[in-house]
C-alpha cells in the first residue's frame, strides 16, 4: 500500500480545479425536457439494502465528476478508508483506531489488539446479546415475581441515545407489521429529572429491563439517571439485579457490579455516534425486535461499507455524496444542509445525523492540531416531510441562503394500512410531495408578483427505496457514516474525537463543586439556589 499523505484541502491542486465549476451547471437547463428525463435516470447510484442515491438535482456534470476523480486520487480517500478498516491510528486526537465497520463485517485484514481479534470480539458480544435476548423472549429469564419482561429502557446520552433511539423508532412499525415486535422500548437521556420521571411513570418497572450505556462507566448524566431509576426500583420493592444490564467497556467500574444481571462490552475504538451497530444499539434492538432483526440491520450496513471501497466514484454513493457536499460547502460557500426524510419512521434520524456530522467534522484545526483557514462541517438540521413543508420550507424556497437538501423517501409505508382520498392514497400523496419539492427547488417558478417568484437553482439529492426495513436502515446509517468519514478525510480533520463536548462538562463539574468565580459564579447564582 502506498504511503498516505495527510494534507489540508486547500493544498490539493485538484481541489483548486473545482473552483472553475462553481457556476457551470444550471438546474433549470439540465432538468428541463427530455434531457432532464435522461439525467434523472443516469445520475443514480445503487446503494445497499435496496436503496438508490440520486443526485440529478445537484449542480454536477460529467466534467465536474472527472474533477472529483482527481480529488479522490490526490487526497487518497480510498486508501485512507482502507487504512481505517485495517486498524491504523486514524483517531489522532485520542491515538486510537476507528473500528465501527468491524461491528458489521470485515473489509480487510485481521485487526488484533493485545492478542484479541477485534472482529471476533464484536461477534462474541453480538452472540452474548442474542443469547440474553432469546432467554428474555422465551421466558427462560424472568423477573423476581416469575413474570416475563415486556419492556426495555435504555439509559444513556449522546451517541448512547440518539442513534439507538432513531433506529428503534425507524423499525417499530415495521416490526409490528412483520410479527417481529418483542418488547416496547423507551429511552432516558436528559439529566433533567422530568425526562426520567415521565418515562418511569409510563411503564411497569417490574416488567422492565433497564440498559445502562456508558463506555467509561463514569458519565455524569447517565449515572445520575441510573440513580434515579434505582431509587424508583427500590421504592417499588424491586431488585436492581433483576432489572438492570450494562453496556460498557471491560475496564469499567460497572463490570462485576452486583446491581447488574449482565454486562455487554464495547471498547475505545467505537465512538459514541458510530456505535449503533455495536452493543450500544445491539442490546436494545435485539431485545425490542429479536437478534435476527439486528443481524439484518448489520448486513445492510456491511453491504454499504463494501460499496464505499468502490474505486469508481460513480459507483460509490457515500463518496459521491461526500464530494458533492464538500463542493457545496467550500466552492459554493453554502453553510448548512437539510435532511428531509419523507417517512415518519425516520422522525429522529435527522437528530442522529446532527450529532454524527456536526460532532465529527465541526473542527477548526486539522488532525495534527494546526489551524485551518477553510470551511469544514455544515450545520445539519431537518424534520420529516410533509411536516417540514409547513415549517421551515419557506426559507428553503425563498430565503436569502441557499440550503442544500437531502430527501429520503420510500415507495411503501411500513404498516400496509392506508386510505384513498380524492383518487390517491396517503402514501402516494407523500411521494407526490417529494417529487414536487425536488422539482420546485430546482426549477423554481417565474411570476410577475415578487412574493410568488421562486428563483429555483436550489440543489437536492434523493435517497429512495422500497421501504424502511432492517437492511435498508442499516445501509442508510452506514451511508451517512461513510459520507462523514470521507468529508473528514478531505478537510483533513479528525472526525473521531469530540473535544468540543468536554469543556462544558468540566465547567459544570466546577459549578457543582463550588469551585468557581467570575462569570461562571454570576450565572450560577441566577439558576442554582
Amino acid at each position: 500500500m502506498a504511503t498516505i499523505s495527510w494534507n489540508n484541502l486547500n493544498k490539493l491542486a485538484s481541489f483548486k480545479e473545482l473552483k472553475e465549476f462553481k457556476n457551470s451547471v444550471s438546474l433549470t437547463k439540465v432538468l428541463s425536457g427530455a434531457a432532464g428525463v435522461k439525467r434523472v435516470a443516469e445520475f443514480s447510484i445503487p446503494m445497499g439494502g435496496g436503496l438508490v442515491y440520486n443526485y440529478a438535482a445537484k449542480k454536477v456534470n460529467r466534467q465536474l465528476i472527472s474533477a472529483f476523480k482527481k480529488v479522490v486520487k490526490e487526497a487518497q480517500l480510498l486508501e485512507k478508508y482502507e487504512a481505517l478498516y485495517n486498524g491504523d491510528i486514524i483517531n489522532t486526537g485520542e491515538k486510537r483506531m476507528v473500528l465501527h465497520q468491524l461491528t458489521r463485517g470485515q473489509l480487510g485484514k485481521d485487526v488484533v489488539v493485545d492478542g484479541v481479534n477485534k472482529r471476533t470480539f464484536y461477534v462474541e458480544q453480538q452472540k452474548k446479546i442474542a443469547d440474553f435476548a432469546n432467554a428474555v423472549h422465551t421466558g427462560k429469564l424472568l423477573n423476581e415475581k416469575g413474570e416475563k419482561y415486556t419492556t426495555v429502557c435504555q439509559i444513556g446520552i449522546g451517541g448512547s441515545d440518539l442513534g439507538p433511539r432513531a433506529m428503534y423508532l425507524a423499525l417499530e412499525n415495521w416490526a409490528k407489521a412483520n410479527n417481529k415486535f418483542k418488547m416496547e422500548a423507551h429511552f432516558i437521556s436528559n439529566v433533567d429529572p422530568d425526562d426520567a420521571a415521565a418515562v418511569l411513570d409510563s411503564i411497569d418497572a417490574s416488567k422492565t429491563i433497564f440498559i445502562l450505556v456508558s463506555k467509561s462507566g463514569t458519565t455524569l448524566e447517565t449515572l445520575t439517571n441510573e440513580s434515579f431509576v434505582k431509587n424508583h426500583l427500590k421504592r417499588k420493592g424491586l431488585e436492581s439485579s433483576k432489572h438492570m444490564i450494562a453496556v460498557t467497556s471491560e475496564t469499567s467500574p460497572l463490570v462485576g457490579n452486583p446491581d447488574y444481571m449482565a454486562a455487554f462490552f464495547m471498547d475505545d475504538f467505537i465512538g459514541g455516534r458510530y456505535s449503533s451497530t455495536s452493543a450500544v444499539g445491539g442490546a436494545i434492538l435485539s431485545l425490542a425486535f429479536g437478534p435476527d432483526v439486528f443481524s439484518d440491520f448489520l448486513k445492510g450496513a456491511a453491504e454499504e461499507d463494501r460499496l464505499a471501497t468502490e474505486k469508481d466514484v460513480t459507483k460509490n454513493p457515500a463518496l459521491m455524496d461526500a464530494l458533492i457536499g464538500v463542493f457545496e460547502r467550500n466552492i459554493m460557500d453554502l453553510p448548512s444542509t437539510a435532511i428531509l426524510p419523507y417517512s415518519q419512521a425516520l422522525s429522529r434520524f435527522p437528530a442522529h445525523l446532527q450529532q454524527l456530522d456536526m460532532e465529527s467534522n465541526g473542527k477548526s484545526v486539522n488532525r495534527f492540531g494546526k489551524k485551518i483557514n477553510y470551511l469544514t462541517g455544515p450545520v445539519i438540521f431537518g424534520e420529516p416531510g410533509t411536516n417540514g413543508q409547513h415549517s421551515f420550507y419557506q426559507l428553503l424556497h425563498q430565503g436569502t441562503d441557499i440550503v442544500p437538501l437531502q430527501f429520503i423517501a420510500f415507495q411503501k409505508n411500513q404498516k400496509g394500512s392506508d386510505i384513498t382520498i380524492k383518487g390517491s392514497t396517503s402514501q402516494k400523496k407523500l411521494c407526490a410531495n417529494v417529487v414536487a419539492q425536488i422539482v420546485a427547488f430546482a426549477l423554481g417558478k417565474d411570476d410577475e408578483n415578487p412574493n410568488k417568484f421562486f428563483a429555483g437553482e436550489r440543489p437536492s439529492s434523493l435517497i429512495y427505496g422500497k421501504e424502511v426495513n432492517p437492511m435498508s436502515l442499516g445501509a442508510l446509517l452506514a451511508h451517512y457514516e461513510n459520507k462523514v468519514m470521507f468529508q473528514g478525510f478531505l478537510w483533513n480533520v479528525n472526525s473521531f474525537d469530540q473535544e468540543g463536548v468536554q469543556l462544558g462538562k468540566k465547567l459544570a463539574t466546577a459549578v457543582l463543586s463550588g469551585e468557581m468565580s467570575g462569570a461562571l459564579k454570576a450565572y450560577a447564582d441566577l439558576l442554582i439556589k
